[in-house]
């Protein structure tokens, strides 16, 4: 699926870090009952801890590799009130992007794919500098400190 085809299912947003239910973020997301909540894991991606950010990025990796995380499916309603909050957390329409959208598919753990979008991040000249870190198993609630925002962080 290109990034730019539509997925299937267009109110399915893929979620592996600060979005996460119990994640600093999560409010973003939307309030309870405004979406379906279902783990997932994103096959052929990468997860990376950002210090001194402290906040994850995901980026395309290789075919053995996946990246733990959320299928939040919307309602279409909720969808279009939930999608210029979370473009606005990822970064969407900053210049240069932090986070592009893009369209995948998800296995999800309970049996299944499920097309979504997933905020994959932009900026690769970070990605060679100190700091990105690959987080073993793809899994960002395994990763320590995580949980301590600064001011100003996303």
């Amino acid at each position: 699926m290109s990034a730019s085809t539509e997925p299937a299912h267009p109110t399915t947003v893929f979620v592996y870090g600060t979005l996460m239910p119990g994640e600093r973020n999560a409010g973003v997301a939307g309030p309870p009952g405004s979406f379906v909540t279902r783990a997932a894991a994103l096959p052929g991606h990468r997860l990376l801890h950002l210090d001194p950010e402290r906040y994850p990025a995901a980026v395309p990796g290789e075919a053995g590799e996946l990246v733990r995380g959320h299928a939040l499916t919307y309602t279409p309603t909720a969808w279009v009130a939930a999608l210029p909050l979370l473009d606005d957390l990822e970064g969407v329409h900053e210049t240069p992007p932090l986070y592009r959208r893009v369209a995948v598919r998800l296995h999800l753990d309970a049996g299944g794919e499920l097309d979504a979008w997933v905020y994959l991040y932009a900026q690769t000249r970070r990605l060679r500098q100190p700091g990105a870190v690959p987080v073993p198993g793809g899994d960002w609630r395994a990763v320590p400190d995580r949980d301590r925002p600064r001011p100003g962080d996303r």
